[in-house]
């Protein structure tokens, strides 16, 4: 049988640490309470759990405090509640080209109903990095806040998130940062890239459960951050209002528990490997895909950054012998068990930045940190196969 190869680990990481499983098993085994609703024995543990994980994402990234850990659904969520949360009538928005739905949706959703005005900055068609001088050039007086992917789910491209933040700062406007194809691959601190909120999900480089996620937020902005969703909190439940206090002004209804406390554990297995480790293990596989494009491949194409420094391990590419991404997949598992995604990723705007979206998008490999330098030299071999072949 062929050996198979997943690499889409930008829609989610494949496999999880056992420790994740183990963890989850135990909870539904074990405990199965529901945190912050009962004083029996079972109903605190899951409590502690809950604050386990808080606290080191904290730790990760840098938030002042565990309640400036804000547990979500996903990604998503967690950029929902940032943009629903901070925008007000009349504010204006900046994005950039190479963003997510998941930025681009709620931006537009707020302007088509009259509520902000929204700038979508340029980035280069060669790499994808966003045009500086157009974001200053795009500030207005009432600009309130900039979002931007660190990473791009297409391409790779990693955004000068750093000097975003500086000129987001200078101008008292406040950042929001999409990490969800950087966290648990490249670090990210709220102080020191001047950022007010992270948005990351628990299923991709944090190497978690579906279902979890998190908004990081700067220590003061839940005075500016609107709750979007209210209801029961376990606390101060003697008042039929939203509670005032983090995290539970931002949590309603009940956790998923069974995910956090999975979540919890791949965020321990991440801080014993060491970031730092996980970020050059991203970067060898990244240098050695660079390698591998310089082989001898007709008629293929492939899209996003030529320097390392400015990438991630997420690559696009097309064959020009395939009519469509999804015919490039096929051939891809069925040949040579290389386990890939295809289309326009959730980035529609991207695409038309890379000249890619009238054909279709692209086909994505996308490698975690289970992946070796064996899979790139076969993704290497496999492209080259079919490239070559008649």
């Amino acid at each position: 049988m062929t050996r198979r190869i997943y690499l889409d680990n930008a829609a989610t990481s494949f496999p999880k640490p056992p420790e994740v499983v183990a963890a989850m098993v135990r909870y539904a085994e074990q405990l199965g309470a529901i945190p912050g609703r009962g004083a029996y024995a079972e109903a605190r543990e899951t409590s502690r759990l809950l604050d386990v994980c808080r606290e080191r994402m904290r730790f990760l990234f840098g938030a002042h405090s565990p309640s400036n850990i804000i547990f979500t659904l996903n990604a998503s969520d967690a950029l929902n509640l940032g943009i629903h949360g901070l925008l007000r009538s009349g504010d204006h928005a900046i994005t950039t080209c190479m963003d997510h739905n998941s930025v681009l949706r709620p931006f537009n959703e707020l302007a088509s109903m009259g509520v902000i005005e929204r700038t979508c900055v340029p980035c280069d068609p060669q790499t994808g990095i966003l045009d500086l001088t157009a974001l200053k050039r795009s500030i207005r007086k009432n600009t309130r806040l900039i979002a931007v992917a660190h990473g791009s789910n297409v391409t790779g491209t990693l955004q000068p998130i750093r000097e975003v933040g500086a000129i987001a700062r200078e101008h008292g406007i406040l950042f929001l940062v999409d990490a969800a194809q950087t966290a648990g691959h490249v670090p990210l601190d709220l102080d020191a890239d001047k950022i007010d909120l992270i948005a990351v999900p628990g299923h991709k480089g944090l190497l978690g459960p579906l279902g979890t996620g998190a908004l990081c937020v700067r220590t003061g902005l839940e005075q500016q951050l609107r709750t979007i969703r209210q209801g029961g909190t376990g606390s101060a439940s003697e008042l039929d209002v939203q509670p005032d206090f983090l995290p539970d002004k931002y949590e309603s209804g009940s956790h998923n528990a069974i995910g956090i406390i999975g979540l919890a554990e791949s965020l321990q297995h991440i801080l014993e490997r060491g970031l730092q480790s996980l970020w050059e293990h991203d970067r060898e596989l990244t240098q050695a895909m660079l390698g591998q494009f310089e082989r001898d491949l007709p008629g293929l194409t492939w899209y996003g950054p030529r320097l390392l420094e400015q990438r991630t391990g997420v690559f696009s590419v097309r064959i020009k012998r395939f009519a469509k991404p999804l015919d490039l997949s096929n051939a891809l598992e069925a040949e040579f068990g290389i386990l890939t995604r295809s289309g326009i990723h959730c980035a529609p705007l991207a695409h038309k930045t890379m000249g890619t979206y009238s054909e279709g998008g692209t086909t994505r490999f996308s490698f975690g940190p289970y992946n070796t330098l064996q899979d790139v030299q076969a993704v290497g071999d496999a492209l080259e196969a079919l490239c070559k072949a008649t």
